[in-house]
């Protein structure tokens, strides 16, 4: 392929990024449309385990990120966990693993604006939920055709809306439950709902299990800072601070706000179509907040469409630069945006909105959506902790000199990727979420065919 070249300024990604963005883009990543839309439906079936369930999570995905961060850092030439993967495991990896994430982000975009278009239905019940969807596409690509800077700051401000209203919910229900407030369907706000034994186990075990697959989707977009590392200013410094905090983000953003949602609704009045975030503030008999709260959740869906439209630029850019996509994604605008890639992106996003004329019912094509999105996300945190263990192998010396060493190490690596696969087996419970476990092996089977044809061509780089 023949080499794309730009001005000086411009040979590639520039790193304009500062601390308070990726602070707040890991912040954003972490707090996304899964906790404000899908936890309903996980309360649903598992009841007040839901708090366990996303607390083991949590801590198995701490340590694929301290792993992630260990491996990044120790070479600051990878520009994304796809790097790392090529270079560990082999260019193999690197064309599954890229080409993979990429399709995570797209599919979790088209799940972020089937979102948005059911809002909107909030306010506009006769309307469409295909046009809000397509205008929140359009808008996000406008967004991210500008600098990146541009982006950081939008998410910065996104990420700012979801803090305040997670914060606000907890605030209200705290009042709520120290004044034994009863809701007009009858409900006490109150902490023992959360200790009610029926509670625990609704549907029984299966019931706890199935509510890992929304669960584990609403922790996608964490690995973000990850695709980030390529234009973020002192990476040695900000990487560390955002993985740092996710378990302090985990026990606030999610295991506190839904203990809030169940104490002031209980369990059995939880609805699995729609958001807790507005059901509480309607079940309190406050409307007017509940309206405002539907436009936080908005913005959020929003925030995480953003993360996701600037992240398969990104790693469709990185995919060309390995020689594992067309040489046309290397190409960069004036501001250093891989407008080719976004470009493409996109358009493929706007294809899979459409499937709103085909599933009309939001959480129908919202539970398909996140079921593929999380089996990709589980391949990705998979492959990220194969890479760790192929790192440790390999290249000991550097494990030696690392500043930020993953805990636990190469055990607590085996023990992560156990964890995912059990996780992944799950998904065979619930016969919507099977679909998708039957249906994805047919990507990785189009992608082993893709990366034959490739080889057999000789541009298959290793990263």
């Amino acid at each position: 392929m023949k080499p794309v070249t730009h001005g000086p300024r411009h040979r590639g990604l520039q790193r304009t990024l500062s601390n308070r963005h990726i602070q707040l883009i890991s912040l954003g990543g972490a707090i996304g449309t899964g906790l404000f839309m899908g936890s309903g439906k996980v309360i649903a079936l598992s009841g007040t385990s839901i708090l366990l369930i996303y607390m083991i999570i949590g801590f198995f995905l701490y340590f694929v990120m301290r792993a992630m961060g260990e491996l990044l850092l120790s070479d600051l030439k990878f520009k994304s966990f796809a790097d790392f993967a090529g270079a560990y495991i082999g260019p193999r990896a690197a064309f599954f693993l890229g080409w993979s994430y990429w399709l995570s982000w797209c599919v979790a975009v088209v799940g972020d604006a089937v979102v948005v278009g059911g809002f909107f239905q909030h306010w506009y019940p006769d309307l469409p939920a295909w046009i809000p969807a397509v205008g929140m596409m359009l808008t996000l690509f406008a967004l991210n055709v500008l600098t990146v800077k541009l982006f950081g700051e939008v998410e910065f401000w996104f990420a700012i809306i979801k803090i305040i209203a997670v914060l606000t919910l907890i605030g209200v229900s705290v009042v709520l439950v120290a004044t034994s407030f009863v809701s007009p369907t009858g409900v006490t706000a109150s902490l023992g709902h959360l200790f009610q034994a029926e509670a625990a186990f609704p549907h029984g075990i299966s019931g706890f299990f199935a509510g890992f697959q929304i669960a584990i989707f609403s922790f996608a977009g964490t690995e973000l800072i990850g695709t980030t590392a390529a234009e973020t200013r002192s990476p040695e410094q900000v990487l560390p601070k955002a993985i740092n905090a996710i378990p302090i983000r985990i026990i606030l953003f999610y295991v506190v706000s839904l203990a809030c949602i169940i104490a002031v609704t209980s369990y059995a009045h939880v609805s699995p179509n729609k958001s807790p975030f507005v059901e509480l503030f309607l079940v309190a008999g406050f409307p007017a907040a509940a309206g405002i709260v539907n436009f936080v959740v908005l913005t959020s869906a929003a925030s995480s469409a953003n993360s996701g439209v600037f992240s398969t630029s990104r790693m469709l850019f990185g995919l060309a630069g390995q020689g594992n996509a067309p040489g046309v994604f290397k190409r960069l605008s004036g501001d250093s945006v891989p407008l080719a890639s976004l470009g493409f992106s996109t358009l493929l996003m706007l294809f899979g909105v459409m499937l709103l004329f085909i599933f009309p019912e939001v959480m129908t094509v919202f539970t398909i959506v996140s079921t593929i999105s999380a089996i990709l996300v589980i391949f990705t945190w998979s492959t990220i902790l194969v890479a760790y263990l192929c790192y440790r192998r390999a290249r000991p010396d550097l494990h030696a000199r690392s500043i930020y060493k993953m805990p636990g190490g190469v055990v607590m690596a085996w023990v992560a990727l156990g964890f995912l696969l059990f996780v992944l087996s799950l998904l065979a419970l619930k016969p919507d979420t099977r679909l998708a476990l039957c249906v994805m092996p047919l990507w990785f089977v189009g992608l082993a065919l893709a990366y034959w044809r490739v080889q057999g061509r000789g541009v298959v780089v290793r990263a």
